[in-house]
């Protein structure tokens, strides 16, 4: 059965969130029809607009990202500090960018409210503004909506163009977190579109890694920034707790990536070597069961949570469930708890 979204998200149990959404029927409205003919390329080009866009508004951060021909990933974090930290003034800024504001609350912005009733009806509409700007359902539906209007208007019809709502996935420490990473940005190699990750088109590892190449010029990369969302910084534990997402740094987990990629490519020397990639060390993470894990398709993340058995165990509890699906996989890949934090 379905289950309501506030019993999958919930912020103190983890902010990071993985969620996947597929256009209608499994069609490739966002790559090349080889029924019709058509090709939607240019659409996936959208959904990264709408995520820098977003960025603006949200209270979200972007972990990492794949837009495929017939749906996307994204891995993103919710940060209440940060929303916590915004004036009325901002809320209210932020707000108007995608929503028109009602008359009292654009008088109270304006000082003309005449009693109190009035301001406090006022300010309590801004504190529910300020919950909906770091709340995972309000993004998603502000990211879809918007996507499936656009395109729906180029086509001329009406009607569906998700076959759902999204899913979600909590990831509970830094290794599900890396896993998960891994696992959205080496969709495009899995699914034979590109070789390596450096080539997967509209994916964040293709833009961290363009993002340390030396060759690019910074009017290129400034070209380039303007049309793709800003990714979280890795690696910058202690320097600025809001820009800082996991203990890994951008280096290792490219390096981690190209190995993985190599190793999930029947046409690719990809064997488990004897010295693993130091970040799976670290984070304690089982490095035959992670190969396994990123290199399978569709059904490897139907499950509700995502991380160390005591993080799942943890959520079991905090959510009022006797089980939770994924617990089997977490005790075989996870091998103790993410100490590197």
């Amino acid at each position: 059965m379905t289950r309501a979204r506030k019993e999958l998200v919930s912020i103190e149990a983890t902010p990071y969130y993985h969620c996947i959404c597929r256009c209608v029927r499994r069609a490739f409205l966002c790559g090349e029809d080889f029924c019709s003919g058509k090709n939607y390329e240019h659409r996936r080009g959208w959904v990264l607009e709408r995520l820098r866009a977003l960025q603006g508004v949200f209270a979200v951060d972007i972990c990492a990202y794949a837009v495929m021909s017939n749906h996307y990933h994204l891995v993103v974090r919710l940060d209440a500090d940060r929303a916590t930290a915004w004036s009325e003034g901002e809320v209210m800024e932020r707000w108007e960018r995608l929503f028109s504001l009602p008359l009292l609350v654009a008088r109270y912005r304006a000082g003309q409210t005449s009693t109190v009733a009035e301001r406090e009806r006022a300010q309590a509409q801004i504190a529910l503004w300020r919950e909906r700007l770091q709340d995972l359902s309000w993004f998603m539906r502000s990211l879809n909506e918007h996507l499936a209007r656009r395109a729906n208007a180029e086509d001329g019809c009406k009607g569906r163009f998700w076959e759902g709502r999204y899913k979600s996935q909590a990831l509970l420490d830094d290794a599900a977190v890396l896993t998960c990473m891994s696992y959205v940005d080496l969709n495009p190699v899995r699914a034979g579109m590109a070789d390596t990750p450096e080539a997967s088109d509209f994916t964040s590892i293709q833009q961290r890694i363009r993002m340390l190449a030396s060759k690019c010029d910074r009017q290129e990369r400034e070209a380039s920034d303007e049309a793709q969302p800003s990714l979280t910084v890795l690696g910058r534990e202690g320097d600025d707790p809001h820009a800082n997402v996991v203990v890994f740094t951008t280096e290792d987990y490219l390096e981690l990536v190209d190995w993985a990629g190599r190793a999930i490519r029947d046409d690719k020397r990809g064997a488990i070597p004897e010295h693993i990639p130091p970040i799976l060390e670290c984070l304690q993470i089982d490095p035959v069961q992670f190969v396994r894990h990123v290199g399978k398709g569709r059904g490897t993340y139907h499950v509700a949570a995502l991380g160390c058995v005591e993080r799942m165990r943890a959520a079991i509890r905090r959510l009022g469930r006797r089980s939770i699906k994924g617990i089997g996989l977490a005790g075989r890949m996870f091998l103790a708890p993410s100490g590197c934090r």
